[in-house]
């Protein structure tokens, strides 16, 4: 009798361990299937946010965006709803577009735009949450929990590594 209990005890726990295994490991495909899929798509995960970014073109020198830094850009915002373009510096009439890193833009373009260097071109995929939320912003054409796609290229960068990069550039000048 005791030799039966045991046996099912055995299998009700190897069961219930099975039964969590599978979950853990159905989970844990499941989360390397959506790491694969960035992958292939050539979409970087920032850690912090949900927005994803894609270098297409590299940027160069040693000043990279950081917090603090005045950073001029040129950049075109689409709606991925609809596809629509909502705003862009390269329009006619317009200029390129000068904010602080840190907090002057919205999040998922904050976020994206970290560490990029002058001549960098990101295309950042932004959820609504990181964008204009879930009002959107009608006046530009921004619906209620509106993704957005940002196309980022940096212009120039002042602040602390952009003066850290000119020092290292002229002591090695003097070399």
């Amino acid at each position: 009798q005791a030799t039966k209990s045991f046996f099912r005890t055995s299998l009700a726990l190897d069961s219930a361990f099975g039964r969590s295994m599978t979950r853990l490991l159905g989970a844990l495909a499941l989360a390397l299937l959506g790491c694969t899929a960035l992958a292939e798509d050539g979409f970087n995960a920032i850690q912090g946010v949900q927005t994803t970014y894609k270098t297409l073109t590299e940027g160069t020198g040693d000043a990279v965006v950081e917090k603090g830094d005045s950073v001029t850009v040129h950049a075109t915002g689409i709606v991925r709803q609809t596809d629509k373009k909502f705003w862009s510096t390269k329009d006619s009439g317009q200029q390129p577009f000068t904010y602080t890193a840190g907090g002057g833009v919205i999040t998922g373009w904050d976020k994206g735009a970290m560490g990029m260097k002058i001549g960098e071109v990101r295309l950042l995929m932004i959820p609504a949450a990181e964008g204009y939320g879930a009002n959107g912003f009608p006046a530009w054409g921004i619906p209620k929990n509106g993704d957005l796609s940002f196309e980022i290229e940096v212009l120039t960068i002042k602040g602390k590594s952009a003066t850290k990069a000119k020092r290292m550039a002229g002591s090695e000048q003097d070399l």
